[in-house]
């Protein structure tokens, strides 16, 4: 089963995407092969706002976790040779929120887990009472027991010896910290994996992660702005520690970060100040062709114009790279769930040794740049071949619908074989009730997508 990336403080991103490149040279050539996509229905689901939904593959099984036509969180089961689906309800029924996503995962005995529909309210998870059984879900009042009253972001992963665990923000944005649990599955007994919370608000502000991500040094990498308030304006001060046990964490330069970490006594990597154009849910962590860690985000100019950027880490110190150069100001601010106007990808290291990165942006379109691997600017565009149609194109006539997508979290088997599901909602609307009409339920799909041979 995959390690799964925990990204915490997520805002909803809607593009207006084309070939353009802002801030770069000629484009370069990629290497990735194309695709083919084959579509199956799955059922019909809400399309008034966007909320996550989950996939997970686990040979013969697979699993989608969705919230149906009429919000009720839903669960539906096949054996990977058919193409017959069987559906459980479960007692749930989301509101406007696009918090509420939902996260689903197994431990090593094949019992399902699943959470979800929270933002700031009692814990909500299931467990299932039968190895690979969705039929068998069972609400479970209870993990630990205290600090599951106000509960947002929950993640299920694995950690560094395969355990299973789980993480959440209790509290609210503005005043939180992050929880981390562990799973016995021989007792199936939940019980906090440390003595303090991982990060600590102090009662003034949270801490939205990305991470942690297992680079390829073996060490766990945790980045993360603090907020004050639920204004997304409030968030400041970039932030990383690092971990090989998850338990005991470090900064950059290796000193020791006693738990729980507060603003004062954070590895702080850029001093972004409240208002400074930073965001919760696009710093990116990533490793650039020596393994050193990467972060990516964003932050306003001397000119007020919001750039992006990638800070590394350098013999214990971090050292700050502009990436290009946009005329473009994002002047986000206020709660709710945003459209977001500008996305970063984390660095990756392409098959061939080069350094990549995604992005989007609203008025400069998207794609992957090609980045200089000593000054981390874009230097070009990385050309791919172009994804199957049916996980972009809206086949829903209602006025500003837009394609949603959710990668499989577990693992297809087969290496040219891969799964996503797609559907069809409007944007967010800073979890609010619309008025007026809405449009009517889309219809969720699974895609399964094979490369083609070279």
């Amino acid at each position: 089963m995959k390690k799964l990336r925990l990204v915490m403080g997520l805002s909803l991103a809607l593009f207006a995407v084309d070939s353009s490149l802002a801030g770069t040279n000629d484009s370069t050539p990629g290497i990735s092969r194309p695709a083919t996509a084959e579509v199956m229905d799955i059922a019909p689901v809400w399309a008034g706002h966007p909320v996550g939904f989950a996939l997970l593959t686990h040979a013969p099984f697979q699993f989608v976790a969705f919230y149906d036509d009429q919000r009720q969180l839903t669960l539906a089961q096949r054996r990977l040779n058919e193409r017959k689906w069987t559906f459980t309800k479960l007692p749930v029924t989301t509101g406007w929120d696009s918090h509420n996503y939902i996260t689903l995962a197994a431990d090593d005995d094949g019992y399902l887990h699943l959470s979800g529909d929270m933002h700031a309210v009692p814990l909500k998870y299931f467990r299932t009472t039968k190895p690979w059984a969705a039929s068998t879900f069972e609400r479970v009042e209870k993990m630990v027991g205290p600090n599951e009253q106000r509960t947002t972001y929950p993640v299920f992963f694995r950690g560094p010896k395969n355990e299973f665990l789980f993480t959440y923000r209790d509290g609210s944005s503005g005043n939180g910290n992050q929880i981390i649990n562990t799973y016995d599955s021989k007792t199936k007994i939940w019980k906090r994996l440390l003595d303090h919370p991982l990060t600590d608000g102090e009662g003034h502000r949270n801490a939205y992660f990305d991470g942690p991500v297992k680079g390829p040094d073996g060490w766990f990498h945790l980045a993360w702005v603090w907020r004050e308030s639920s204004d997304a304006s409030s968030n400041h001060h970039l932030s990383y520690a690092r971990s090989k046990d998850l338990i005991q964490w470090e900064a950059g330069d290796g000193k020791p970060l006693p738990l729980p970490i507060s603003l004062k006594t954070s590895d702080i990597v850029d001093p972004v100040p409240p208002k400074g154009g930073i965001i919760n849910g696009n710093t990116k962590i990533g490793f650039d062709n020596r393994g050193r860690v990467t972060i990516s985000y964003h932050k306003y100019d001397a000119a007020g114009n919001t750039q992006p950027w990638t800070a590394r880490l350098e013999n214990g110190k971090w050292q700050r790279y502009q990436i290009a150069d946009w005329p473009y100001r994002w002047d986000f601010s206020g709660g709710g769930s945003l459209v977001s106007a500008i996305s970063l990808g984390a660095v990756h290291l392409e098959n061939d040794g080069r350094l990549s990165q995604t992005y989007r942006h609203v008025k400069f379109g998207g794609g992957t740049w090609l980045i200089d691997p000593e000054t981390l600017r874009a230097t070009g565009k990385v050309t791919r071949p172009k994804s199957p149609p049916v996980l972009s194109r809206v086949d829903g006539a209602f006025p500003g619908l837009q394609a949603r997508g959710a990668n499989d979290s577990g693992e297809s088997g087969m290496p040219d074989l891969s799964y996503k599901l797609r559907w069809e909602t409007l944007e967010a609307n800073r979890d609010r009730p619309r008025t007026g009409d809405l449009p009517p339920p889309s219809t969720l799909r699974l895609i399964t997508i094979k490369a083609k041979s070279e």
